[in-house]
């Protein structure tokens, strides 16, 4: 059992023939991402690392059974090339950034009705060690085992896993939930979505300041959650009302501050991490 993704899980990439599309969907299909087509308008017959494109999303579902679409088109675009995906039913991870907060909003929306997972946007995407993986993680530095990792920050997240991969950690699925203030799949989704798989026993959640989900989860943890869960937010030496990095990473009053997300996290019995070097031990320690 896995998390979302498997090696067995089929998958199309819009935007296949633009540069990021194209790159790394050589870096996915080279780590064993079963990518039966790739989606460009207008590119219709050509191909990309042995995979065949078409001009929409319908006609390569005419040719191929798919679960997920990997979306790599620039911002203007992605609000259609999602609706398109979720036309044809499927899941969505979205790399995109600076899509505007209301094409964001509405995606979502499509999304929540039609009952189908999104991931991201603005996000390195997720992957499953040494089967498959959907956006930009380096495979590499990935080595599979028991602890699920959901995250807020791209480079943060593989600091920390190639952290546990070296100590003999190994990772179930690793979850990049993006940093903007609308995203798809959050961190309780994700929790429960670990809680309920048997190959994760403990748990890593890489927080950062800005809104409140960090809050909302360790509530969820303390209620719902029975493994493990170790937890790191970054951001702590940001400056009140300014936005670090993430188009969410903004502190307003206590409201998103780290010191404030820390608290309500230890205050629901999860161990909070003061450096990101810190977790290899506090996971070992369950």
């Amino acid at each position: 059992m896995s998390v979302l993704l498997n090696k067995n899980t089929k998958v199309i990439v819009q935007g296949i023939t633009g540069n990021q599309g194209g790159f790394h969907t050589k870096l996915m299909k080279e780590y064993g991402t079963n990518i039966v087509a790739g989606v460009t308008p207008g590119k219709g017959g050509e191909v990309v690392e042995g995979i065949p494109v078409f001009n929409s999303v319908k006609g390569a579902m005419a040719c191929h059974e798919v679960e997920w679409s990997c979306i790599f088109v620039p911002a203007r675009f992605a609000k259609n090339a999602a609706f398109e995906a979720f036309e044809n039913n499927l899941n969505v991870v979205l790399i995109t950034e600076n899509i505007p907060v209301h094409d964001t909003i509405a995606i979502m929306d499509v999304a929540k009705e039609k009952n189908l997972v999104i991931i991201g946007p603005n996000c390195p995407g997720i992957i499953t060690p040494g089967e498959s993986k959907l956006g930009i993680m380096p495979g590499h530095i990935f080595m599979k085992g028991n602890v699920g990792m959901i995250s807020r920050s791209g480079t943060l997240t593989y600091e920390i896993i190639n952290e546990l991969t070296r100590n003999g950690i190994g990772q179930s699925t690793a979850i990049g939930i993006g940093g903007d203030p609308v995203i798809g799949l959050g961190f309780i989704d994700a929790l429960k979505l670990f809680q309920q798989d048997d190959e994760t026993e403990k748990i890593v959640l890489i927080g950062e300041i800005g809104g409140d989900l960090e809050e909302k989860a360790a509530e969820f943890i303390n209620k719902n959650i029975s493994k493990p869960v170790v937890a790191y937010i970054a951001g702590r030496t940001a400056p009140k009302g300014k936005r670090m990095g993430h188009a969410g990473a903004v502190i307003m009053g206590k409201a998103g501050s780290a010191e404030h997300k820390i608290n309500v996290l230890k205050e629901n019995s999860v161990k909070v991490a003061e450096l990101p070097s810190e977790i290899v031990r506090l996971i070992k320690e369950f």
